[in-house]
Formats: structure tokens, C-alpha cells, sequence
């Protein structure tokens, strides 16, 4: 199983509140994610205990330069952030070295899966809310 890996703790908050809903990664990762993989969501440092966060599906994977990012391509990266030079910025700290403008990003939109939430089993037997 593929893993989709956070370093801060910051995110796991975030993530299982559902304020998070894509990480851009700097370069071209369509090969490593597709769209409908099913991912474990962690937290932790390389060659450290990891803390398992939940399963989730990817909808999405786009590869773009970071200067076509839309500011709502960042917020769902990161809710605090909504210009493109704070995400710069927070990736060069990441990655440790310079970002460009014009550098390959791909934002991997996912969502968490979750076992059997009622609102979601009450909507499949049309009760409360609207009706197709």
C-alpha cells in the first residue's frame, strides 16, 4: 500500500478535521499517486515511528508550476496560507533548498475514508436532507 506521509504534527490536527484535503509535492509525482488510489495517511519523520492517521482515496493528482497554483490549490494544501509566496516559502523550509516560480508541483487532492458515518448511511435511505 502506497502512503501519503506528513512531517507535522500540525497537519494530523488539520487532516482529521478535514481542513486539509490536498499536499502539493514539489515535482512531477503522477507515477507515485493516481486518482482513486487508496492511501495511508501518516505523520512522522523518515526512519521514525509513524503515527497511522486514516485511509483515504485520491481524487486528484494535477502537475502544475508553482506559479499556476490557484490560491484554492493552497488553502486546501495549507488552510493558514493563501498566497503563493507563503507556499514557497513553506516548501523551501520542507524541501531544503530554493523554490521557483516556474518549478513542476503536483497537487494530490485526497479524501479521508471513513467507516460507515450515519449522516452518510441516513442519506443512502433518503432520510433528513433533500431528496433526488
Amino acid at each position: 500500500m502506497q502512503v501519503l506521509n506528513f512531517y507535522s504534527t500540525v497537519f494530523a490536527d488539520q487532516m482529521k478535521r478535514g481542513r486539509k484535503t490536498a499536499t502539493i509535492r514539489l515535482g512531477d509525482k503522477r507515477h507515485k499517486y493516481r486518482k482513486n488510489q487508496v492511501v495511508l495517511v501518516t505523520v512522522g519523520y523518515q526512519y521514525s515511528p509513524r503515527e497511522k492517521l486514516f485511509h483515504a482515496v485520491i481524487d486528484n493528482v494535477e502537475v502544475k508550476r508553482v506559479k499556476d497554483l490557484s490560491p484554492r490549490d493552497i488553502e486546501h494544501d495549507n488552510p493558514e496560507f493563501r498566497r503563493t509566496e507563503e507556499l514557497v516559502h513553506f516548501l523551501e523550509q520542507i524541501y531544503g533548498r530554493e523554490v521557483a516560480l516556474e518549478d513542476t508541483v503536483t497537487v494530490v487532492r485526497f479524501s479521508q475514508i471513513v467507516e460507515n458515518p450515519p449522516d452518510f448511511q441516513d442519506r443512502l435511505r433518503g432520510v433528513g436532507g433533500a431528496q433526488n
